[in-house]
């Protein structure tokens, strides 16, 4: 199992989910690009680190952040290790005095924190592979026009999206990327792949 190491790339309101937003890490060497829906308070929490703003007082990951200081404990990396059912979960590998340990955590406390310690981000091939939006399917469609589009909030699994074809979908997903709409781009990429068997 090969691991890839991910840069974040945008945190984004998710268009279909209210107080939602949607985290994007991309390869750092490639294109493509892993949308994970977050709640409002981890993606602000990851905003301030990133934006190098100091709150009033220290939020849970800054907390953290001094604990881990102040007990000499390095966090090495963040894993993303696997991917069931559309929820991700990650790991969080630490050192101290020579021994390491891995803590599982939610993804987006996982990004947080890595964050906060400067540490790569690393994924398995195979969750991009599921996952993951290529540039090719960004481009998919590029000629077709946006208002031969139709909204798969709308789409029932058994009628409406079934006579939707192929093309149709990439059009749809090439929407909801250029829009940011990234929770909405990881349904429709979901649905392309089931259709394409993979």
């Amino acid at each position: 199992m090969q691991r890839i190491e991910l840069q974040i790339a945008d945190i984004a309101p998710s268009g279909s989910s209210s107080g939602a937003y949607a985290l994007v890490l991309q390869e750092v060497e490639g294109t493509r690009r892993l949308p994970i829906v977050i709640g409002g308070t981890e993606a602000q929490a990851i905003a301030i680190e990133l934006e190098k703003m100091t709150p009033s007082r220290p939020l849970t990951h800054d907390l953290f952040r001094s604990f881990a200081h102040t007990f000499n404990i390095e966090v090495d990396e963040v894993v993303i290790y696997n991917l069931v059912e559309g929820i991700f979960f990650a790991k969080i590998h630490a050192s101290h005095n020579g021994k390491s340990v891995e803590i599982d955590a939610r993804t987006s406390d996982a990004v947080a924190i890595a964050v906060r310690f400067n540490c790569p981000i690393f994924c398995h091939d195979f969750i991009l592979d599921q996952a993951g939006v290529s540039a090719e399917e960004a481009e998919a469609g590029q000629e077709e026009e946006d208002e031969s589009l139709v909204d798969l909030d709308e789409l029932t699994e058994t009628t409406d999206a079934g006579s939707l074809t192929l093309d149709e979908l990439q059009r749809q997903l090439k929407n909801a990327l250029d829009r940011e709409d990234y929770e909405k781009a990881s349904r429709l990429r979901d649905e392309i792949h089931k259709r394409e068997g993979q």
